[in-house]
């Protein structure tokens, strides 16, 4: 029998946030991961921005998770030798004086001082269509969310146990105390797979939430995010620009739509002044919750048996200082914010089997 501290299952950005603290806190892990080419982390922009949402305000504990997201990203890539991340400022025009006028009000405003890099009165950007200018911020930018799974993925191989299949319920052994996979013995199973959950947490409202991208080619080399009703990110190569995404709760059919394509493109057209050639289009489903918040915490009956999902679209932004989060609650008994435990669920879903 083989001693390990955790199995983990489920490689994508909950994975792997979860792998590199246990690793770098010298805990003996294996990973379980069949790998998806439409997992949400894979076809994911990796857009990562501090002020979101149709009325801009702060996204939840911005002034916490975000410097801990940008320490996490670079140590992650001394970690592995590999560039994944990239900070970079995002512009959002504006489509109205009044809202120009507001944001110039919230300029002097202390919780919004920190994220506001510039604001323009006036076209700031040629390829842009910002007649009234626009809010440049700061603190945001972009994760390559296939090459840090990929390198998160080398480095468990090095310094870890990688099993490339799924779990197999079956061969999986719970005890209060303890797990027993095959051959494999480990103080906890952490449970990160997305929209792939399993009889233990099925009982968890986590609803797939499909989300569409197209990849185009165009000239625009500036070196911003641009972001309002689509976003505009750069894709691997010069020239690549990822453009999205869509949400759709209503479609569960895998592949991609002309339907996703066209949005994607007419909002495009309402943002940018720019020729371009769509290259490709993706598709994948994210884990959300009716709340909007993450599912950290153990089983109602096996303690032993961890859900760490339901990251929705803020996976890139949430999973390095939850994953944080996490292992503190396993390791020192640190209590979980009320927030993001499952036990807000338990009374309303949980039912215990007969």
């Amino acid at each position: 029998m083989r001693i390990v501290d955790y199995i983990i299952v489920g490689q994508g950005l909950a994975g792997s946030a979860v792998a590199i603290q246990l690793l770098t806190r010298g805990k003996k892990i294996v990973v379980i991961d069949e790998s998806e080419n439409n997992s949400s982390s894979r076809v994911a922009a990796g857009l990562f921005n501090p002020v979101t949402g149709k009325k801009m305000v702060k996204t939840w504990m911005a002034d916490t998770v975000f410097p801990y997201l940008h320490n996490f990203y670079t140590n992650a890539e001394k970690i592995t030798g590999e560039k994944f991340f990239f900070p970079m400022p995002l512009y959002r025009p504006f489509v109205s004086v009044e809202e120009q006028n507001e944001w110039m009000g919230r300029s002097a405003d202390p919780l919004f001082a920190p994220y506001i890099e510039k604001i323009f009165s006036s076209p700031a950007f040629a390829q842009v269509k910002d007649s009234f200018g626009g809010l440049l911020l700061r603190q945001c930018g972009y994760l390559n969310t296939t090459r840090y799974v990929d390198a998160v993925r080398q480095w468990i191989l090095k310094e870890a146990t990688l099993l490339t299949e799924p779990l197999r319920d079956e061969e999986l052994i719970v005890k209060d105390d303890r797990v027993i996979y095959r051959d494999i013995e480990a103080s906890k199973i952490i449970f990160c797979n997305g929209t792939r959950i399993n009889a233990w947490f099925n009982w968890l409202p986590i609803r797939p939430l499909k989300g569409e991208t197209i990849l185009v080619r165009t000239a625009f080399e500036e070196n911003i995010i641009v972001n309002r009703g689509v976003y505009i990110v750069p894709g691997l190569q010069r020239g690549e620009w990822r453009i999205g995404a869509t949400y759709n709760f209503q479609d569960k059919a895998p592949g991609i739509t002309p339907e996703a394509r066209t949005e994607l493109e007419e909002k495009l057209n309402e943002l940018m002044n720019i020729q371009y050639q769509c290259i490709s289009q993706e598709w994948g489903f994210r884990p959300t919750t009716p709340d909007r918040r993450p599912l950290l915490g153990s089983h109602p009956e096996h303690p032993a048996v961890i859900i760490f999902n339901g990251f929705g679209t803020k996976g890139v932004s949430l999973t390095p200082y939850f994953s944080d989060v996490l292992i503190r609650w396993m390791e020192n008994d640190t209590p979980l914010n009320k927030l993001v435990d499952i036990e807000r669920y338990k009374s309303v879903y949980w039912t215990s089997p007969k």
